[in-house]
C-alpha cells in the first residue's frame, strides 16, 4: 500500500512539474534575444524553428553549467548553432535528400515489408520488424503508405517528392541514439493514430483535413525530441526551457519545429493561406495535447462529454478535441499491445529514465522521479504508469467507441500485461534480494512467467 501511495506521488510530481518557473524574469528575454533569429515567423504569423537551430545537449558542456549557468562559452554555442545550421541548409539548398532505402533491399524484405503494410491496420503490428525491413525507414515508408490508402495525396494535390522529402525531414530529426524517442516510436504511435482513425464511432464523421492532421501530428509528435525531459531542462537553465517559459517546453519545440519544416519543404505552398494557417494552428493544438502535464485536464473534459452525451462528432470543435484525445492514446498505447511488443518498449522507455538519471547524479543534480536505477524498477514504473495515467484515459476511449473489439482488445492486453509486471515485482521482492534490484527481466524469469496463466 505504501508503495503504491509513493508512485502515485511520483506521477502527480511529474505531471506538477510543467508548475516551476525561473527565479529571474530576464532570462527568458535573454534567451529570446540570444536565439531570436532561429525563430521564423510566416505569413500566419505562427513562430517555426529552423531545422538544426538549436544544438543537442551536449552533456560533456553540462558541468559547465551546473558550475557558471552557462552552456560552455558564447563561441561554442554559435560554432554548434552555425555548424547544424550549414549541414541542413547546404543539403537542402544543393537538392541532397537521402532517399529511403527500401527500394534498394533484396526482394524478399521487399515483400515482407509490403506483407506487412497490408496489415497495418492490426493491432498486432510489429512496428520493430516493419523497421529492420525498411531499413530503419519505418517512418517514412508508412506514412507515404498512409496518405495513400487515405486518399490524402489526391485530395490535397500533394507532390509525392516533396512529401517524400519532407518525410524525410522528419524521419532524420528524431535522434536515433534515443532508446525510446526516437523515429521508431513516432512510426508506431502513427500506426496506432490510423487504427483509431478507423473506429466507427469517429470514422463516420472524419474529413481528409482531420485525417491528415491525425497522422502528420502523429508522425510530429516528438520531433527533435533531445531525451530527457522538461524538468531537466529546466534545472539545466536550457534555452528552449526559457524561450517557452517552462510551459510544455517540449511539446511547444516538436509543433514548431514541424512548422518549419513544412515550411522548407513546401508541402502545402499551394493551397490557399487561410488553409494552411488552419493547419499549422491545429497541428499545434493537437501536439500540445500530448504534455502529460495536461492529462487531467483532458480526462474531466472527456469525462464530462461522455457522462452529459453531449459529444456532437459533427461538429468541428468536437471532432478535434476527439482526435486530442486519440493522439493521447496512442502516444501512450505501448502498455496495451502484445506483451513481447509492450515490453521492448517498457525497457526502452526506463533506459532512457535511468540515462538521464545517471547525467544528474554524475552532475550532482537532484534525480528525478522515476530516473533512480537503484529504486525506480521497471516493473514499479511500468504499474504505476499503467495504474494512474493508462488505464483511466483508455478506459473512456472504450467508452467512448462503444467497447470495440479493439478497445477490449487493449484493455485485454493491458490487463494482462500489467499481471505479468505485478508477477515480475512479486518475483523480485521474494527472491532477487541479492540483486541490484535494476528491474531487468532476466531470461529465466521470462520463461517462467510466460507459462503462467494471467487474467
Amino acid at each position: 500500500m505504501e508503495e503504491g501511495i509513493m508512485q502515485k506521488e511520483q506521477f502527480q510530481q511529474i505531471q506538477r512539474c510543467g508548475e516551476i518557473s525561473f527565479d529571474s524574469p530576464d532570462q527568458n528575454a535573454k534567451c529570446v534575444r540570444m536565439l531570436g533569429d532561429a525563430r521564423v515567423r510566416g505569413q500566419t504569423g505562427v513562430l517555426s524553428e529552423r531545422r538544426g537551430s538549436y544544438p543537442f545537449i551536449d552533456f560533456r558542456l553540462l558541468n559547465n553549467t551546473t558550475l557558471s549557468g552557462e552552456i560552455g562559452t558564447k563561441k561554442k554555442v554559435k560554432r554548434l548553432l552555425s555548424f547544424q545550421r550549414y549541414f541542413h541548409a547546404s543539403r537542402l539548398l544543393r537538392g541532397i535528400v537521402p532517399q529511403a532505402s527500401l527500394y534498394l533491399l533484396d526482394e524478399d524484405y521487399l515483400g515482407q515489408a509490403r506483407h506487412m503494410l497490408s496489415k497495418v491496420g492490426m493491432w498486432d503490428f510489429d512496428i520493430f520488424l516493419f523497421d529492420r525491413l525498411t531499413n530503419g525507414n519505418s517512418l517514412v515508408t508508412l506514412l507515404c503508405h498512409l496518405f495513400n490508402v487515405h486518399g490524402l495525396i489526391h485530395h490535397f494535390q500533394l507532390d509525392m517528392v516533396t512529401l517524400h522529402r519532407f518525410l524525410v525531414m522528419v524521419q532524420e530529426d528524431y535522434h536515433s541514439q534515443n532508446p525510446y524517442h526516437n523515429a521508431v516510436h513516432a512510426a508506431d504511435v502513427t500506426q496506432a493514430m490510423h487504427c483509431y482513425l478507423r473506429e466507427p464511432k469517429l470514422a463516420n464523421f472524419l474529413t481528409p483535413s482531420d485525417i491528415m492532421l491525425g497522422l502528420l501530428a502523429a508522425a510530429a509528435h516528438d520531433v527533435d525530441h533531445p531525451g530527457v525531459n522538461q524538468p531537466f531542462l529546466i534545472k539545466t537553465k536550457h534555452h528552449l526551457a526559457s524561450l517557452y517559459q517552462n510551459v510544455s517546453v517540449l511539446e511547444n519545440h516538436h509543433w514548431r519545429s514541424t512548422i518549419g519544416m513544412l515550411r522548407e519543404s513546401r508541402l502545402l505552398a499551394h493551397l490557399p493561406k487561410e488553409v494552411t494557417q488552419d493547419i499549422e494552428q491545429q497541428l499545434g493544438s493537437l501536439i500540445l495535447a500530448t504534455d502529460i502535464n495536461r492529462q487531467n485536464e483532458f480526462l474531466i473534459r472527456l469525462k464530462s462529454h461522455l457522462d452529459n452525451q453531449d459529444l456532437r462528432l459533427e461538429d468541428a470543435q468536437d471532432r478535434h478535441f476527439m482526435l486530442q484525445i486519440a493522439l493521447k492514446c496512442a502516444d501512450i498505447c505501448n502498455p496495451c499491445r502484445l506483451w513481447d511488443l509492450s515490453k521492448q518498449w517498457s525497457e526502452r522507455v526506463c533506459e532512457e529514465f535511468y540515462r538521464q538519471g545517471d547525467l544528474e547524479q554524475k552532475f550532482e543534480l537532484e534525480i528525478s522521479p522515476l530516473c533512480n536505477q537503484q529504486k525506480d524498477t521497471i516493473p514499479s514504473i511500468q504499474i504505476g504508469f499503467m495504474t494512474y495515467i493508462v488505464e483511466p484515459l483508455f478506459e473512456r476511449w472504450a467508452q467512448f467507441t462503444g467497447d470495440t473489439p479493439l478497445s477490449e482488445n487493449m484493455l485485454n492486453h493491458l490487463r494482462r500485461n500489467k499481471a505479468k509486471w505485478r508477477s515480475l515485482l512479486h518475483k523480485q521482492h521474494s527472491s532477487s534480494r541479492s540483486n541490484d534490484h535494476s528491474g531487468q527481466v532476466t531470461g529465466s524469469q521470462e520463461q517462467t512467467l510466460n507459462e503462467e496463466e494471467t487474467p
